[in-house]
C-alpha cells in the first residue's frame, strides 16, 4: 500500500522541476520524467501496477499541466455600433495576473481576460509564453477605454504600458477590436466598474 508521504513527495518532486522548466514542452517533458522516475521506483519498493500512486501520477499530472480556467462573467463594450458581449474570466490576485492566457492554445470569438489591478496605476503587460496574439484594452476606473495595444506579439518580452493609469485592462482575442470598432473611449460595463 502506497503512503501519503509518497504521494505528497511525488506533488512536491513535479511542482519543483515545473518550477525549474521554462515553456510547455519541457515542463510536460518534466512531468514524464518525474512519473516514470516514481512509478518505477515504486514499482521496486513494492507498491503493485495500477494501485493508488499510479492514479496520483495522473491526477497530478493533468492538474498541472492544464492551464485552469475560472468562472466566466459576463462583460459589455458599449461602441458607436452597439453593444459587444463578451464573458471573461478575472484575475484578482498577483499570481492569477502574472500567469494570465499564457500557454493558451485558443481563446473563443466572444471571451476573454480581464486584470483587476485594484487601484489606479500605471500598468505594464508583455506576451511571455503567450501563444496566441491579443488586443489589450486599457481601462479607466470610471470602465472607459484609454488606450488599445492591437495584435500584441505571441511569446515577445517587449513591454506594453498604459499611457496613463489604469484600473484593469481586458485581453481579447488580436484583431477584434478593429473588428467590431472597438475604440479608446468606448465604456466597459461590468461589475468592476461600478462596484467601486
Amino acid at each position: 500500500m502506497v503512503d501519503f508521504v509518497s504521494m505528497r513527495f511525488f506533488r512536491e518532486l513535479v511542482h519543483a522541476v515545473v518550477s525549474m522548466t521554462r515553456g510547455v514542452v519541457r515542463a510536460k517533458i518534466a512531468y514524464l520524467f518525474c512519473a516514470v522516475l516514481l512509478v518505477d521506483s515504486g514499482l521496486m519498493l513494492g507498491f503493485a501496477p495500477g494501485h493508488g500512486f499510479a492514479q496520483t501520477v495522473a491526477q497530478t499530472l493533468a492538474q498541472t499541466a492544464a492551464p485552469q480556467q475560472k468562472t466566466l462573467e459576463p462583460l459589455i463594450i458599449v461602441t458607436a455600433a452597439g453593444q459587444k458581449n463578451f464573458q471573461v474570466e478575472v484575475m484578482r490576485t498577483m499570481d492569477e495576473r502574472a500567469r494570465g492566457l499564457m500557454f493558451r492554445r485558443y481563446l473563443p470569438a466572444d471571451r476573454g481576460m480581464l486584470f483587476d489591478f485594484a487601484v489606479e496605476a500605471q500598468v505594464a503587460m508583455w506576451m511571455k509564453d503567450t501563444f496566441i496574439p491579443l488586443d489589450m484594452l486599457f481601462i479607466r476606473k470610471d470602465g472607459t477605454i484609454s488606450q488599445i495595444a492591437e495584435n500584441t506579439e505571441p511569446h515577445s518580452t517587449r513591454t506594453i504600458s498604459s499611457s496613463e493609469p489604469v484600473y484593469a485592462v481586458l485581453e481579447i482575442n488580436g484583431g477584434i477590436a478593429a473588428k467590431l470598432g472597438i475604440k479608446a473611449g468606448d465604456k466597459i460595463v461590468h461589475p468592476l466598474f461600478t462596484s467601486r
